[in-house]
């Protein structure tokens, strides 16, 4: 036996811990910490377009579902289904009555809907008198003498089902709620709005009031770095981070040091160094052709950077990701390995790699930066941020939900080359644009064609000895539960290197 899950309502603003506009990285997270609580959740969204299109996230078992929006991830919607999986109440009153033990949760328990609170408490007792609502006729055939009347509040609304023989738009809507042929409350929704009839027009692209991070949210004692709201990418190894109420902080590769990292960002969750280095063969190879031309190619793209295999941390997925620079570790006077390392921020949605100075990045081509030449990195002997590695956090991909969604776009002022292009641009299209406009930096064409080959990597082999399975920890942490329709379409661990991009 177990006590049902308990939490507050408030309107306008989340039920419990769960803030409306909080990520989905951070609700999901949260979520999964409490198995006994939240035994099931499963998550929906539309494969073709999986950051354009609502993700969503069902508790059958607790009775409400969420909805986030697809290109930022916040939460928009919270739904109540079912009143009596999970004790609600609003300002210390409850919304139902319930039992105060109640077997353990299941998904798959069998057991029929608990009616949902009556009109005249909700209007009487619980929220108060508001403006007449709206009345939805039958949409059902199979069910077409009843409708649904919808009661909204500021922040709040409740569904009623009311016979459809009985609804006049003359008649008073409290008369006609209160009477027998109105039932009982059947769903309830949570929004950021006046009405429900005003909120749902916007509902996935307004701006949300509150912060991603459910630790903000909570604004408690702690002091608790402010949240990237955008990477600005500005070219020339300077990524400017759009904050959320603090200054915007740039990011110069080859400069900032681990100390600003720490002191803008926050300490990182997690520190990752690399041991796997199955393709550092094609690093030293192509470090011999470049250095017989000159340390300053004319292609953009470094293509030792390109392989980078190393999938030995169950917690990160910087691994997953397609560069590294230089496969040589300096080493200090003692002959130790110098610390290179990432620098793992979850909660921001991005890696940053900790090395020595390496070749700047050109400018974008065309733009004001690029009349003057690349500096050569600086003789120093400490450690910099020499890259930084954004998350999407698609749905549906093998790293989903390990970060939270980092959101970029390309500076068009600085880049002076195109305009549009952003975390939301399909891979095609900003693979297309992209070669247009570094076409003329490449050496030739051939060089160009040399970048875009591809490396096929199988990284479901493990070191058992027959290769046939392999002991994955803290896998039950890295993927939420999901519907067949999602997890059918996580794909094999196999991916192809290239030099626009990795896919895997």
């Amino acid at each position: 036996m177990s006590r049902y899950p308990s939490l507050q309502i408030h309107p306008g603003r989340g039920l419990g811990f769960l803030i409306l506009g909080a990520s989905l990285h951070d609700v999901l997270t949260r979520l999964k910490a409490q198995p006994h609580l939240y035994p099931t959740i499963d998550v929906s969204y539309f494969p073709a377009q999986p950051l354009l299109a609502p993700v969503v996230l069902d508790l059958p078992a607790n009775g409400f579902r969420l909805r986030f929006d697809g290109p930022d991830q916040r939460l928009r919607l919270i739904e109540i289904l079912d009143f009596g999986k999970t004790r609600l109440s609003y300002k210390n009153i409850d919304l139902v009555k319930l039992p105060e033990e109640t077997p353990v949760l299941s998904a798959q328990s069998g057991c029929p809907s608990q009616q949902g609170p009556a009109f005249r408490h909700v209007y009487n007792r619980l929220m108060g008198p508001t403006f007449p609502g709206e009345y939805l006729p039958p949409q059902d055939a199979a069910n077409s003498d009843t409708g649904l009347y919808i009661l909204s509040y500021p922040g709040i609304a409740f569904t009623f089902p009311l016979q459809h023989t009985a609804w006049s738009p003359s008649a008073d809507f409290v008369s006609l709620l209160s009477s027998s042929a109105a039932a009982s409350a059947k769903s309830l929704a949570i929004f950021n709005g006046n009405s429900w009839h005003e909120a749902r027009q916007t509902l996935f692209v307004q701006p949300c009031l509150n912060p991603r991070s459910l630790a903000l949210s909570m604004k408690g004692k702690e002091h608790q770095p402010d949240e990237v709201d955008l990477a600005n990418v500005c070219g020339g190894g300077v990524v400017e981070l759009v904050r959320r109420s603090s200054a915007p902080f740039r990011v110069i590769l080859g400069e900032t040091t681990p100390q600003d990292l720490v002191a803008e960002l926050g300490p990182p969750d997690a520190i990752y160094r690399k041991n796997d280095h199955r393709l550092s063969i094609h690093k030293t190879r192509r470090r011999k052709q470049r250095a017989s031309h000159g340390s300053y190619g004319a292609s953009p793209t470094r293509s030792e950077d390109l392989f980078d295999t190393d999938h030995s941390s169950a917690h990160t997925t910087t691994d997953d990701s397609d560069v590294e620079d230089n496969i040589e570790q300096r080493e200090d006077d003692q002959g130790q390995p110098a610390a290179k390392c990432f620098y793992n921020y979850f909660h921001h949605g991005f890696d940053v790699f900790i090395s020595y100075p390496s070749n700047p990045s050109p400018p974008f081509p065309h733009s004001r930066a690029s009349a003057h030449p690349p500096t050569p990195p600086k003789a120093i002997d400490h450690l910099v941020a020499t890259k930084i590695l954004l998350h999407g956090n698609v749905p549906g991909s093998y790293p989903f939900n390990r970060y939270r969604r980092s959101r970029w776009v390309i500076d068009a002022e600085t880049s002076g080359s195109f305009d549009g292009l952003d975390s939301e641009t399909s891979f095609s299209t900003l693979s297309e644009k992209l070669r247009n406009v570094w076409k003329g930096n490449y050496a030739s064409e051939e060089a160009q064609k040399a970048t875009h080959n591809a490396i096929v990597l199988d990284r479901d082999w493990g070191d058992s000895p027959g290769s046939s399975y392999e002991v994955l920890e803290g896998w039950e942490d890295s993927e939420p539960a999901q519907k067949k329709e999602s997890s059918a379409r996580q794909g094999s661990g196999s991916g192809l290197f290239r030099g626009l991009g990795t896919r895997g």
